[in-house]
């Protein structure tokens, strides 16, 4: 059957039965669906009866939320590469609904727009005879016209074929329907959190907020200060792309809730001076961030806040250094090794040897990484050892260096005193620019040879290790950048222990090179060393593996044309 890039599922199953069909809904809705799934909840409705249903409104039931958990649940299980969204529009408290008068036309005055345009409407709706399969199917796509923006003729499936293997469960399992516990809701709802690289835990946090405000939610994000002991931060996407993308899937969500986004930089935000609030929601996990939020309410003369507490999502796809819950950090761990960033125009190199600059601050295990890829058959090209061939007597930078710095740098054998060279740098930007404006050509010309020569000998790649390759400019002789990181507190310790300097003169050094946050916005990889060394080993083959994939797809590319 043909793919399709967006679709909208509306499930029509009672809730007492939904929790049982959501993942093989889910599963053959992805066999179908290729990007986004949207999720229009509407049980008991009748499709192909004698009149044309009409969307209404649900009330906020307990059962929801359950089923809210349970769709991105499973979703992240069976169909991790669909952006699921589970639509509330239609959900409103009775309370909510002008004082219980009926509202013209429900939840959907008008059509409500879709930043993906569906392609195909599905639903779980059980066909009773098989004669009625195209009046159900022309029912169904004329509800969802009434609530969403589609083209005329978007095709419809039933899905209820499928799922027929789950009837005598069901049956066994059905008992008699009680009336749904109803779900206390607020006018003001407020969350937290970082909203990096948006995903099932953070949808089900802000669907069930969304399905506990009638008016209006207040969401902090973390910036600055907040991302400082955030695992990998250099990843954690910019405030403003974080912002956006949940501006734009709450509007979906619920377009009628008025939504505020802000800067959260300190534990407590806004949350504990709005004297609107009146509920906060938490996981089990932040649980007492909340209640640390009530105590500042309550010193500050307001109100506690109702803390709503959600379940943390289990991340069945975890690795042994991630979190067993869905979190944007085990998310982030997964980059390192891929392409980060589309790749520079690089026509005016030499397809072979593909050339990697690879780099990182002081203690990033750089050079770690750059021998476990010689190891798997790279070239390894040693800057920080062509930088002291550059300085031996005879060479264009020796008689260049004395005659800046003068000859009082020479020892007996000729060869220059480089701690009082540096000495003679140290502090001083001008002369630090003067000395590398000598140096750095001439290490760059004894590169460009070792790659030349590694072409004639008909090497694939070469690998640029260089702790100056940015500063330096080297980036032109490369295709790719790759970037090594650690935290600033890991990389001390590693220099005090292997260089056998103090705390003081470690931070010193990292400080006057460029931030991992700078080397990271130049980077089209990214690798971490901070974790075991077998964790480093499977970075490094999962990133050649995909260079590999990468230089195939180049020369085949020069092949053709």
């Amino acid at each position: 059957m043909a793919m399709f890039t967006t679709g909208i599922l509306v499930l029509t199953s009672p809730l007492n039965t939904l929790p049982l069909r959501i993942a093989p809904v889910l599963s053959s809705a992805a066999q179908l669906v290729e990007r986004t799934l949207y999720v229009h909840l509407h049980p008991g409705l009748i499709l192909g009866g004698g009149n044309q249903p009409r969307p209404v409104f649900i009330p906020p039931v307990v059962d929801l939320s359950t089923i809210i958990s349970r769709l991105y649940s499973n979703a992240a299980d069976v169909c991790g590469h669909l952006d699921v969204r589970v639509l509330l529009t239609n959900v409103r408290a009775q309370s909510a609904t002008s004082s219980g008068t009926t509202i013209p036309n429900g939840p959907f005055p008008r059509p409500q727009s879709l930043s993906h345009s569906p392609d195909v409407v599905l639903t779980d709706f059980p066909l009773q005879n098989p004669g009625q399969s195209n009046q159900v199917m022309q029912c169904l796509q004329s509800y969802t016209g009434h609530c969403y923006v589609c083209r005329p003729g978007l095709p419809s499936v039933l899905l209820h074929p499928q799922l027929m293997m789950l009837q005598e469960t069901e049956d066994a399992l059905k008992e008699p329907e009680e009336e749904a516990e109803p779900l206390e809701t607020y006018s003001d709802v407020v969350v937290g959190g970082t909203f990096d690289r948006l995903h099932g835990a953070h949808k089900t946090l802000l669907n069930i907020s969304c399905l506990l405000a009638n008016r209006r939610f207040l969401i902090g994000v973390c910036d600055k200060a907040m991302l400082k002991k955030k695992v990998l931060k250099e990843l954690v996407e910019p405030y403003s792309v974080r912002v956006q993308r949940l501006q734009e899937f709450l509007q979906e969500i619920k377009p009628s809730l008025q939504v505020e986004i802000v800067p959260l930089d300190d534990p407590y935000g806004v949350s504990v001076v709005d004297p609107l609030l009146q509920c906060i929601v938490v996981s089990e996990e932040t649980r007492k961030g909340g209640e640390a939020v009530n105590k500042k309410r309550i010193e500050n003369g307001l109100p506690a806040l109702v803390l709503h507490e959600i379940q943390l999502l289990k991340d069945a796809h975890h690795t042994e250094t991630e979190e067993e819950k869905i979190s944007s950090s085990s998310l982030r761990s997964r980059l390192l090794g891929t392409l980060l960033t589309p790749l520079k125009d690089t026509s005016h190199l030499a397809p072979l040897p593909y050339v990697i600059g690879l780099t990182g601050g002081s203690g990033s295990g750089k050079s770690s990484i750059a021998r476990r890829l010689e190891a798997l058959g790279a070239v390894r090209v040693d800057c920080d050892k062509l930088g002291h061939e550059v300085y031996q007597p005879d060479t264009a930078a020796h008689h260049r260096v004395l005659k800046e710095f003068g000859s009082d740098l020479l020892n007996e054998d000729k060869t220059i005193n480089r701690r009082a060279l540096g000495r003679k740098v140290f502090g001083n930007k001008e002369r630090l620019k003067a000395l590398t404006d000598i140096v750095w050509p001439e290490i760059a010309l004894l590169v460009k040879n070792i790659i030349s020569q590694a072409r004639e000998e008909g090497k694939q790649v070469c690998v640029l290790d260089a702790a100056v390759l940015l500063e330096a400019g080297w980036t032109d002789m490369t295709h790719e950048v790759w970037v090594t990181i650690i935290p600033e507190e890991e990389a001390v310790i590693r220099i005090t222990e292997r260089d056998g300097v103090t705390t003081e003169d470690a931070l010193r050094r990292l400080q006057s090179q460029w931030s991992n946050s700078q080397q990271v916005e130049r980077a089209n990889v990214v690798l971490s060393t901070m974790w075991e060394p077998e964790v480093t080993q499977k970075q490094v083959l999962k990133a050649w593996e995909l260079l590999q994939e990468r230089i195939t797809q180049r020369t085949k590319g020069d092949v053709s044309s």
